[in-house]
């Protein structure tokens, strides 16, 4: 079997695509913003170093300042106090951040209600249609968020009450956190846990339950419309922070093309 020159065939004859699920890192990525007394990351930015110039006559290169979760990044365990224990994001296994990937489909209901909570019983119901996920599925929870992925303001959608996004139950962190075979939830907001995620028991479940149990969680993920619900391959490539709790990241989707 020529598994990998097969892979490497499908993709120079455009049987098997790439779809890139990051967002643009820059300056204007919308990010996380805590409210008093927590401390926030400081946003992405360029500092130039050099531009074919004195300091640097044949190249252009710049210092890059940026908070470790901005923009599509991951979450290692080590990220949360229940994960404290665990691996920091240059300990991932490799084999972990490369796997079969399930989209599930909320954006309708996250249309009529931004508050939306996904729970237990949507993903029964998804398996039982699709068939039960396989071993190291990421799951991925299309939102339509990620239409908001160029504006601050309404990609938090905050207002005096807090983030009003869309997310999961306490009950459903618990559950996805107990399922061996996930190792991972990718969603399209800013936070794996929903907007209004401190008001849940505990508090900021997906990040309690899926970082404690070591899972792993990406945000700002873009594009998982053109997914099927199952079928993809996830690659997840964040950088080998040694000692960091997360990493901007780069994901891509491996997809069959349709005929």
């Amino acid at each position: 079997m020529a598994l990998l020159p097969d892979l490497v065939a499908a993709l120079a004859s455009g049987c098997v695509r790439i779809v890139d699920l990051t967002n643009r890192l820059e300056a204007s990525t919308p990010t996380l913003r805590l409210p008093e007394p927590f401390a926030n990351l400081i946003d992405f930015s360029l500092e130039t170093v050099s531009e074919y110039n004195e300091p640097g006559p044949f190249w252009k290169h710049a210092n890059i300042h940026t908070g470790e979760h901005i923009g599509t990044h991951i979450d290692a365990p080590v990220h949360w106090v229940s994960g404290r224990e665990g691996h920091d994001v240059s300990q991932l296994p490799p084999e972990r951040l490369v796997g079969p990937a399930v989209v599930l489909d909320f954006s309708a209901e996250a249309a009529a209600d931004a508050d939306f909570l996904i729970d237990v019983e949507h993903i029964e119901r998804w398996e039982a249609e699709h068939g039960a996920f396989e071993p190291n599925t990421w799951l991925l929870l299309r939102t339509g968020w990620d239409q908001f992925s160029d504006d601050q303001e309404a990609f938090l959608n905050a207002d005096e009450t807090g983030s009003h996004t869309p997310g999961c139950t306490a009950e459903l962190a618990e559950w996805l956190a107990a399922r061996p075979e996930i190792s991972g939830v990718g969603v399209e907001t800013v936070g794996i846990d929903w907007g209004r995620g401190a008001e849940l028991d505990p508090p900021f479940p997906m990040h309690y339950h899926l970082l404690g149990a070591d899972k792993y969680g990406i945000t700002s993920l873009q594009r998982l419309a053109e997914l099927p619900a199952r079928g993809a391959v996830l690659v997840v490539a964040p950088l080998p922070i040694v000692g960091g709790t997360g990493s901007p990241t780069r994901v891509f989707a491996l997809v069959e093309a349709q005929a």
